[in-house]
């Protein structure tokens, strides 16, 4: 149901169960954490990535949720981030990644990839995705991508009850893009 992704530099692997002690491992640090909203727990239990993989797992057999494990085509038993698509209202798309790993465009190619697949093969009409305004990189991410900013208000997060923005682009405008970018390139 999921299938397997790839890009220049990356492997997205479908979750499994057996991810579970990769995610214990990677996830429970504050730079990962900040940003996220309160609806993830903070201090992160010890079953914390268990039950998470369980939750989703049942979530990606019920087809609300798809969810990759992030690995570096270089060497794929490395774990370093996750990604998530999800029919949920103004929260479509999420993401972390280890600090180490950050700033290097990772991220930004994961969620080309993820994004082409919601419009392209889910067929959805629309992306959604909220940040904390003070998350700069993924902001960065957002504006590259072509998305726009459709709402400001106050988010629960982790950091605490900040601005945050909703971001949005369409499968219209996202195609449009990608049918640009290809020509400029056959130029």
């Amino acid at each position: 149901m999921v299938p397997r992704l790839e890009t220049a530099r990356l492997i997205l692997a479908p979750l499994v169960a057996n991810d579970a002690p990769l995610i214990q491992q990677a996830f429970p640090r504050w730079e990962i954490v900040k940003y996220l909203t309160r609806k993830v727990p903070w201090p992160y239990p010890a079953k914390g990535a268990e039950t998470f993989c369980a939750m989703t797992l049942q979530a990606m057999q019920q087809q609300t949720e798809w969810v990759w494990t992030l690995r570096p085509l270089s060497s794929p038993e490395q774990f370093i981030g996750l990604i998530r698509l999800a029919l949920e209202v103004d929260n479509n798309r999420g993401f972390w990644l280890v600090p180490e790993w950050q700033g290097q465009g990772y991220m930004r190619e994961a969620c080309h990839a993820v994004t082409d697949f919601w419009f392209n093969q889910l067929r959805q009409p629309v992306l959604r995705a909220p940040k904390a305004k003070e998350n700069h990189r993924s902001l960065k991410i957002s504006q590259e991508s072509g998305m726009r900013m459709i709402r400001e208000e106050i988010g629960e997060y982790h950091i605490g009850d900040v601005p945050s923005t909703l971001w949005e682009i369409t499968r219209d405008e996202w195609n449009g893009r990608k049918a640009v970018k290809t020509h400029a390139a056959m130029s």
